[in-house]
């Protein structure tokens, strides 16, 4: 074996570039980078960043150069990937004997910084934050939200609650930046029946982290949304529609304005649908898309948010307020920039792209003057979920504070006046 040194350069730079790598030889043995290993863990929260997993094969994250063990006389691909804008590298080459350099360039497809588009992923899990931010440059992406969550792990025999990150809670400040790039430390915020919520840019974290379960339900979405925004953030609702029959208080919040995006982590025709209900009910609640990036198996920005950001500098609260105006698009890989705010229509309009191969995209919803009431085909699912979070709080939450109790059956009353269900 010899050690190489492997760089890769930006073609139009002519320097080196962060990428996703994999090198490989006819028989399919993997090279991998020195400090790197050919096996890593693919489990939730599991060294999550020593490799990633695509496809059933192992790539490597590199900040542009490498030393790598590879051998000599035998042909080897070697391959790049750098996120949605860059054609991938793909090239065979053999090692003279005592070889010790390669040198490749991976040429940008399309640019969309000139356009005033920010790329950014909503939600990764585990990742350190200097993980991340390489993860970033490989992906190409200009900030990255890596979220606290709570996590169960065993140690001693015995369970533990950990929150991987919380010393790192960054709010609405980069907790690292570098060319760039950012990553942005704040938190998921989870109850198992109720919801999931994403909350990014607030300038302190809002606790509690989880609530029920093994703990009392005197807490809910709306006072979690509540306490975001008064710290400035913007509200996530995470897994949206991902149940047909119960959609939990994460509706009631979406119904009485609390809610700022809708997480989009794949193309789902089931969360689709009930999106747009919500759309065609009166509430044309913007998107925002994210990998949901919580083990080695998940690519970072494999789903994404491109937001369309006017103000130079670029600064993290403008992409983060480019989302909450809806000046955004999601997309696994199209790239659908444009004038899309123009599309004529009553109601709402969005721009979408699906194939066969599962390549998706939509934008933000945009919103006309006129427009009709909501028919009762589109109210009637949101109301009945309502309904359902009624039964759930009188028959199986438990409530230590008779208040928390009626505030919660409080706010679902209000929705179901919104939606036109209560006189």
């Amino acid at each position: 074996m010899l050690i190489v040194h492997l760089r890769i350069n930006d073609a139009s730079m002519g320097k080196p570039t962060p990428v996703r790598l994999r090198i490989s030889d006819g028989a399919g043995r993997v090279y991998p980078p020195l400090g790197r290993f050919a096996r890593f863990p693919t489990g939730i929260g599991e060294a999550v960043g020593s490799g990633t997993l695509v496809d059933g094969e192992a790539w490597w994250p590199i900040d542009g150069s490498c030393e790598i063990p590879l051998p000599a006389g035998v042909p080897l691909r070697v391959r790049a990937t750098k996120g949605l804008e860059f054609t991938p590298l793909d090239e065979t080459v053999t090692l003279g004997p005592g070889q010790m350099a390669l040198r490749f360039a991976i040429q940008r497809l399309i640019d969309l910084h000139g356009q005033g588009w920010r790329s950014g992923d909503s939600r990764c899990h585990f990742l350190s934050p200097h993980d991340a931010l390489l993860e970033a440059a490989v992906e190409d992406l200009d900030v990255v939200n890596l979220l606290i969550a709570e996590q169960q792990v065993a140690g001693g025999g015995k369970p533990y609650r950990v929150a991987a990150n919380i010393a790192a809670f960054s709010g609405q400040a980069p907790a690292l930046e570098a060319h760039g790039r950012s990553v942005a430390v704040n938190t998921l915020n989870a109850h198992p029946t109720l919801g999931k919520l994403g909350l990014l840019y607030s300038h302190r974290p809002v606790y509690p982290l989880t609530f029920g379960g093994d703990e009392p339900d005197d807490w809910s979405l709306c006072d979690w949304c509540d306490q975001c925004h008064r710290k400035g953030g913007l509200t996530v609702w995470v897994d949206a529609f991902r149940n047909a029959e119960f959609h939990g208080e994460a509706i009631v919040a979406a119904v009485l304005g609390k809610i700022d995006a809708i997480e989009i982590t794949e193309h789902s025709p089931e969360q689709l649908e009930g999106i747009f209900r919500l759309w065609n009910a009166g509430f044309p609640i913007p998107l925002i898309g994210g990998s949901g990036k919580a083990s080695n198996a998940t690519v970072l920005g494999a789903m994404r948010t491109y937001a369309r950001v006017a103000e130079e500098p670029y600064t993290y609260k403008a992409w983060i307020e480019a989302v909450r105006s809806g000046r955004a698009f999601v997309t696994n890989g199209p790239l659908v920039p444009g004038e899309w705010e123009r599309i004529a229509g009553n109601g709402w309009s969005a721009a979408r792209f699906i194939d066969a191969k599962g390549a998706f995209a939509h934008a933000s919803p945009v919103v006309r003057e006129e427009k009709s009431p909501p028919s009762p085909e589109d109210t009637a699912p949101l109301v009945r979920a309502v309904q359902a979070t009624l039964n759930w709080i009188e028959t199986a939450g438990r409530f230590e504070q008779a208040r928390r109790k009626q505030a919660l059956l409080d706010r679902c009353r209000e929705a179901l006046v919104r939606l036109g269900a209560v006189p």
